[in-house]
């Protein structure tokens, strides 16, 4: 899955695939895992090939070394100060809010700017211990890209959005369990293997095919009041073609066994009987 970088360097995204978990990791230890465009490149075409795989279903993305990702390599953005074409921020944002399997941060260290948007537009987040996180822009001379102020006031509130982007003051982990913007916080060298414990029960207990469906909810329920959330409810669980999933959790819950569950084929629905 991962390519050779330029002059048959390695690939600046890794990935790995066991017990139905994918760990995707940014791969420039050397720069603290800064952003670039061959990465922003490789790493949506990973989760794209990633979601159209049925033996995946839960993706972990870290970092390599002591970084998550600091936001933009600075060439890149002494290229944006400079007037170079500007990113396609919708399509950053969205392409990973596209996919439907559980994704999982693994916040192994320096996290800002776009790094930050990556992690936070992950499902959960787990943050070693130490981590420092920041939104960055202000102090570039930036609005606020990417995304940033979509999530950040969905997850931590207007206020505290506005103060983390105002400010663009460096937070530390627990700060940043504090406020909401991260689930948990582990030792460092524990980040990886909790995060990827964590997406392998969900492989191995959860059915792809709900979870698919909850994301969606979830997401969707953003720009929905109570009664048209509560409707949604409804009209799934409406749907004939779930009674399979359903069946098999009841069956495991009964046998003390780990269930069954068939794939998710990317249209958030199980497969008929």
């Amino acid at each position: 899955m991962a390519e050779k970088g330029s002059g048959g360097a390695d690939p600046v995204v890794l990935c790995a695939v066991e017990h139905g978990v994918a760990t995707v990791t940014l791969n420039r230890p050397d720069r603290m895992n800064a952003w670039t465009r061959e990465m922003e490149r490789l790493y949506f075409d990973t989760l794209d090939v990633l979601e159209a795989d049925a033996g995946v279903r839960a993706i972990v993305v870290t970092g390599a070394g002591r970084g998550f990702c600091p936001g933009l390599d600075m060439a890149d953005l002494a290229g944006a100060s400079e007037g170079r074409e500007a990113r396609d921020a919708n399509q950053t944002m969205l392409r990973a809010l596209g996919i439907m399997k559980p994704m999982v941060a693994a916040v192994n260290g320096a996290c800002a700017g776009i790094g930050l948007v990556q992690a936070l537009a992950c499902d959960v987040r787990f943050a070693a211990s130490g981590a420092r996180l920041t939104t960055s822009f202000a102090r570039r001379g930036l609005v606020a890209e990417f995304g940033a102020p979509w999530f950040l006031e969905r997850i931590v509130g207007h206020a505290r959005a506005l103060d983390l982007l105002l400010s663009a003051r460096t937070i530390d982990a627990d700060e940043a369990c504090q406020l909401g913007l991260v689930n948990w916080v582990v030792e460092a060298e524990e980040v990886v293997d909790r995060a990827t414990g964590y997406a392998r029960d969900l492989a191995t207990n959860c059915s792809p095919v709900a979870m698919a469906a909850i994301k969606q909810q979830v997401y969707d329920d953003w720009f929905r009041n109570a009664t048209a959330s509560e409707d949604e409810w409804r009209r799934l669980i409406a749907q004939p073609h779930r009674k399979a999933d359903f069946r098999e959790g009841v069956a495991a819950y009964v046998e003390k066994r780990a269930p069954r569950f068939g794939p998710y084929t990317g249209t958030a629905t199980a497969q008929p009987d």
